[in-house]
């Protein structure tokens, strides 16, 4: 079974270019952000934007070492002290991973400030959750399952250039060709947590 792999930096971007048609983000919380990958590519698109992250790992200690995050957090969204300090603190919070949980989402709407928006990709529809949590759904988009580069990297090292080169646009192509129809495996969701009553 082959090591899970970073997502490329082509689906960064698009996964960040996704909240383009929204006003930019004074704070935004990247949740499982490892070495902060995401926040680098984002910052391209939102670069006044302070960009967090938290993660199990200290791998996020280092991104904040690196100048990749304002501020790096070590642990679970669900950790109650780790909720309790960053309560209402985001107008952006990513969940781009493959458990959305509802009480990672539950966790995720308590750090966002009310009508700020939760950018969540996962293999699992979280519509029904969010709404019920009384979100506004704003968008959903279907995410290609196959990833390029998951057919090349299986090649032989002493495959010549021709057909590798071959291999790479079929990875491409599938790619292209699989985003957005019921075969893609992950959802992209962007909901917005409803303001605050007066």
């Amino acid at each position: 079974m082959p090591a899970p792999t970073t997502p490329s930096v082509r689906r960064l971007r698009s996964t960040a270019r996704a909240m383009l048609p929204f006003p930019e983000p004074e704070s935004w919380l990247d949740v499982d952000t490892g070495d902060a990958a995401f926040p680098e590519v984002a910052r391209a698109f939102f670069p006044y934007t302070a960009f967090d992250g938290l993660d199990t790992t200290p791998r996020v200690l280092h991104a904040q070492a690196v100048e990749r995050l304002e501020e790096g957090y070590l642990g679970r969204l669900t950790d109650p002290s780790i909720a309790t300090r960053l309560r209402a603190r985001y107008d952006v919070v990513s969940l781009l991973n493959p458990h959305a949980d509802p009480a990672e989402l539950a966790a995720a709407l308590a750090v966002l400030r009310p009508g700020g928006h939760l950018l969540v990709e996962s293999p699992a529809d979280p519509r029904a959750e969010l709404k019920a949590r009384g979100c506004v759904i704003v968008t959903t988009a279907r995410r290609s399952a196959h990833v390029p580069a998951r057919l090349t990297a299986r090649l032989p090292a002493t495959l010549p250039g021709p057909p590798a080169r071959a291999a790479r646009a079929l990875d491409h192509a599938l790619a292209l060709l699989l985003a957005g129809t019921r075969l893609a495996k992950a959802y992209r969701v962007i909901a917005r947590k409803r303001p605050s009553a007066p």
